[in-house]
């Protein structure tokens, strides 16, 4: 089984990249394992975000690193909090606080589409000159009220017309199909084959 550090101190990130990268023979290790400190994230694109994170975690563990950026873009804010997600009320980071920014920021306003967008980004090593970077986009909208217990960040105010339901009130196994990261881990799988092939 192939070991890749992921990138990435958050529980359910790391939960979901899991359970996706099992089936593939890619043993997911957090790179709390290795004491690895976290990159900052100053750059204005989920793209160049997630190639800082995982070339930290590759320079300070020596193996390859999966490493994602992923927010919640809302169109009646302009693509906001976008790379800002995490941080969306300020320091320090709070789901509760950013959820109650959001639907503040979002009083009155009738247009309540977004989607969630994630990239993720894979490095041989530090300084691998070919990453595979792969995408996925998940469309909903905004609610005002927090439904479900599943799931985090954002996921109890984001209602999936498709579903009928907001992403915290899937079923876990469907949320790992079905999400930005799913789209994005199944694109990476795609060229990690092609890589390989």
């Amino acid at each position: 089984m192939k070991q890749v550090v992921v990138a990435s101190n958050n529980a359910g990130k790391l939960r979901e990249i899991t359970a996706i990268l099992g089936p593939l023979c890619i043993e997911a290790i957090p790179q709390a394992r290795f004491h690895v400190p976290e990159s900052p994230e100053p750059h204005p694109t989920f793209v160049e975000n997630a190639l800082a994170k995982a070339r930290n975690a590759a320079r300070h563990t020596g193996l390859p690193a999966l490493a994602d950026d992923s927010g919640i873009c809302v169109k009646a804010l302009g693509g906001a909090p976008g790379v800002q997600s995490a941080h969306f009320a300020g320091l320090p980071k709070s789901d509760q606080r950013n959820n109650e920014k959001l639907v503040a920021d979002l009083a009155g306003q009738a247009d309540r589409s977004a989607y969630y967008f994630a990239v993720l980004v894979l490095v041989n090593s530090e300084n691998d000159p070919r990453p595979l970077i792969a995408e996925g986009r998940w469309a909903g909208m905004v609610i005002d009220a927090p439904r479900g217990s599943n799931g985090f960040g954002y996921d109890p105010y984001f209602y999936l017309p498709l579903h009928g339901k907001t992403v915290a009130e899937l079923d876990v196994e469907l949320k790992n199909q079905v999400s930005h990261r799913a789209l994005a881990l199944r694109r990476l799988a795609t060229l990690l084959g092609e890589q390989e092939g």
